[in-house]
């Protein structure tokens, strides 16, 4: 003899609040706007040149074509500046990863003669405009005989104020009692870095790093002064060149700026949750 299984209740699907219908449109009006601009780069990108220019604009072509993209890979050396940008922004990258992280654990966690007033010289470089310093850095560069090179478009983007700063505030959080006890058991200050804090500083160090990435990629002004080799320029400076003596090549500049932008797209859809949880995690979320 079966017994027949009790019947399953099903909760009746609650409506929307008219709060929650306000945030829905206006998160997607906010959504809207941002795509927008990316829509019409992508739509202008598959016009022709004479179609990509026409008063009054519209959105949606007429003759739909990849004649834009197939000339910035024709004539555009695209695969070389998507190289160089991304050898430049990973190299930068690690570079401020490590000074930022020892200069930020030194800050935290060791006490030495002058070390307020070294601090204020870093924080002051948050005050400074990278304009400002485009002249004496440059001259910098010049002597050290580092134009035209990887290194000069690297190194003078290691000073990392801001990066250093932010993991200073992380490390801070950190309770000194792990620390402490590892060094009860015989572990020295590098073993207790490595092995301690910087896994516990995961979150943070995401953070720094894709925040680097992101503006080194995009960064035109430091390379545009710095090299004048066609082999050397980096995504935004060869895109920069998409012109002719005709004057600018709009579709093919929109088909350049969405490839620039591409992998950023990705580095974000991929650690979106890397970037909030570091941003979390920093200690600035109430300041």
């Amino acid at each position: 003899m079966t017994t027949a299984a009790p019947p399953v209740r099903t909760r009746p699907r609650r409506g929307w609040t008219p709060g929650q219908i306000v945030l829905t449109l206006l998160g997607t009006a906010v959504s809207a706007v941002f795509l927008a601009p990316l829509l019409w780069a992508l739509f202008t990108s598959l016009k022709s040149e004479t179609e990509a220019v026409e008063v009054p604009t519209h959105w949606l072509s007429d003759d739909w074509t990849g004649q834009a993209w197939k000339a910035l890979f024709e004539t555009g050396n695209i695969t070389d500046w998507f190289v160089n940008s991304l050898v430049v922004s990973v190299c930068v990258t690690a570079i401020v990863l490590l000074v930022s992280a020892l200069a930020g654990y030194g800050f935290a966690r060791t006490e030495f003669r002058g070390k307020g007033l070294l601090m204020g010289v870093v924080m002051a470089g948050l005050m400074v405009s990278p304009a400002v310093l485009g002249v004496p850095l440059f001259t910098t560069v010049q002597q050290m005989g580092m134009v035209d090179t990887y290194w000069g478009m690297i190194l003078p983007q290691c000073a990392p104020a801001a990066m250093v700063y932010i993991l200073y505030k992380f490390f801070q959080g950190i309770p000194r009692e792990l620390e402490e006890a590892a060094f009860i058991d015989g572990a020295g200050r590098w073993r207790v870095f490595f092995t301690i804090i910087v896994p516990l500083s995961r979150p943070s160090l995401a953070a720094v790093g894709i925040f680097t990435f992101i503006s080194s990629w995009n960064n035109f002004l430091w390379p545009y002064m710095v090299t004048n080799n066609p082999d050397l320029m980096t995504m935004p400076n060869g895109i920069a060149t998409v012109m002719n003596s005709y004057g600018i090549q709009w579709a093919q500049l929109m088909a350049g700026g969405l490839m620039a932008g591409l992998p950023l797209i990705v580095v974000f859809v991929f650690f979106q949750r890397q970037i909030v949880a570091g941003v979390a995690h920093t200690g600035l979320a109430g300041q």
